[in-house]
C-alpha cells in the first residue's frame, strides 16, 4: 500500500469517527434536541440570559418549515460543493495541460521552431534556403 492510500484511508477513519462516535457514546442525550444547529443553541442561551432581548435584524426570508429552510442548506452546500470542486479541477487541468506541453516539448525540441523547414525554413540542416525554395528550385512551404 502506498503512502498516500495509507493516508487517505486513515482519513477516511478519522471523518467516520467524528460522525459515528457522538451517536454512540449518547452525547446530547440530555438535550431535548441533541444536534440542533449552532443559531438555534445561541437563541437559546441568549434568551436564557436576557430574557428582554431584542434581535437587531430580522431574515429577509423565513421559511415555512424546517424541512424547506434544510432542504435551501443543502442547496446552498451543493451549490458551494460544486464550485469548489469546478475551481479545483479548472486548476488541476491547467497544471497537467502545462505538464504535458512541456513533457512534449521536451520529447522533441524541434517542434514548433519557427526555422524549421515545414515553415519554409532551414533548420534540418541545409535542406532548403532563407528565402523558403529547395536546393531543387521547388517551394518547401506547406501552402
Amino acid at each position: 500500500m502506498s503512502r498516500n492510500a495509507k493516508i487517505n484511508t486513515l482519513l477516511v477513519l478519522i471523518v467516520v469517527a467524528l460522525a459515528v462516535l457522538p451517536l454512540a457514546l449518547g452525547l446530547g442525550d440530555h438535550k431535548e434536541e441533541p444536534f440542533t444547529g449552532a443559531d438555534a443553541q445561541a437563541e437559546t442561551a441568549i434568551t436564557e440570559l436576557e430574557p428582554d432581548y431584542e434581535p437587531w435584524f430580522s431574515p429577509l426570508y423565513e421559511p415555512p418549515s424546517g424541512e424547506v429552510e434544510s432542504a435551501l442548506f443543502a442547496v446552498q452546500a451543493a451549490l458551494g460543493a460544486g464550485v469548489l470542486a469546478y475551481y479545483f479541477g479548472l486548476h488541476k487541468g491547467r497544471r497537467q495541460g502545462e505538464a504535458r506541453a512541456a513533457a512534449a516539448a521536451a520529447a522533441d525540441p524541434g517542434a514548433g521552431d519557427p526555422g524549421d523547414t515545414a515553415s519554409g525554413g532551414v533548420a534540418d540542416g541545409g535542406a532548403g534556403v532563407a528565402d523558403g525554395t529547395a536546393p531543387g528550385g521547388g517551394s518547401t512551404a506547406a501552402s
